[in-house]
């Protein structure tokens, strides 16, 4: 089993190190890197695609891929990276994210192992052939020091309001070899494309308690004038997924939750730890139900 690990760049100074240093801190060692640079041009950048990233693929060539081209975005950015991918697994871990700890690659190995999943290979529990997968875990937000629980089943609900971030999730290679995101969604693609893994691959979710990767926050899709354009690409991919009633029931559950109020507490350093606390109770008492 071999794992795919995708990281697009642009100016992004000490932080590709940073990202590229927790990869390669890995005790699994059975994985390529794909790093797509955008066309940087700052000092400390350049300075580490030409010199160090240099060297490494020189020396490990088998585990190291460097493309540098001009792309549209970040969703661009991964789509073009997506056409070199060679292994069973794809991940995507942004610059400035970093893997939890050195084990999470071969704890996450274990398990896809453990439960009999394997890339093209028979079920361990049956004849049948197994669907492919979306193996996911948890997150720690640094932004505010907390661990975020994912939830641990993935059904029409969780689709419309809570998936895992990408940096927590292990797609199948085969689901993005079938389809890449859609750039049409500058802030919302990688939403619109587990939705459609979901629902017209009719992947298999399956989570994992692992604490997959240390998420800065903070980022592309977070600013105030990206979070306007999320809700409205939110609302237009939820209406190509789901019918119009359950899209209205949804909505009004959210509304008489005080879904606003509730992210605020969550983005909150002050009360992020209480809220994700309270929140894991509430999806394990309901789980053991």
């Amino acid at each position: 089993m071999t794992f795919s690990i995708i990281v697009v760049c642009l100016n992004a100074g000490e932080k590709l190190r940073e990202t590229i240093d927790s990869i390669r801190s890995q005790t699994e060692q059975d994985y390529e890197v794909i790093i797509k640079d955008g066309g940087s041009v700052d000092e400390a950048t350049v300075k580490y695609l030409d010199d160090d990233l240099k060297g490494l693929i020189l020396y490990h060539s088998h585990q190291f891929c460097l493309i540098r081209e001009k792309d549209e975005g970040i969703y661009d950015a991964m789509n073009q990276a997506l056409k070199h991918v060679q292994g069973d697994y794809v991940f995507f871990l942004n610059c400035g994210d970093t893997f939890y700890d050195k084990e999470v690659l071969s704890r996450v190995r274990e398990r896809i192992e453990k439960l009999g999943i394997k890339l093209g290979e028979q079920s361990a529990y049956g004849s049948s052939k197994v669907r492919q997968c979306i193996f996911y875990g948890d997150i720690y937000e640094r932004l505010t020091n907390t661990l975020v629980k994912s939830n641990p089943s993935i059904d029409d609900f969780a689709c419309y309001r809570n998936l895992p971030c990408h940096q927590a999730c292990f797609y199948d290679a085969g689901l993005l070899h079938a389809r890449g995101f859609d750039t049409a969604y500058a802030v919302r693609a990688d939403y619109e494309h587990f939705l459609w893994c979901y629902y017209t691959a009719c992947a298999k979710t399956v989570y994992m308690p692992i604490t997959v990767a240390r998420y800065e926050g903070g980022g592309f899709s977070e600013s105030r004038e990206n979070e306007k354009r999320s809700r409205r690409e939110h609302r237009e991919i939820v209406r190509k997924y789901m019918p119009a009633s359950k899209v209205r029931r949804y909505r009004l559950i959210m509304a008489l939750t005080l879904a606003p109020v509730r992210t605020w507490i969550a983005k909150n350093p002050v009360t992020a730890g209480i809220y994700q606390t309270i929140k894991r109770k509430l999806i394990y008492r309901n789980k053991s139900r």
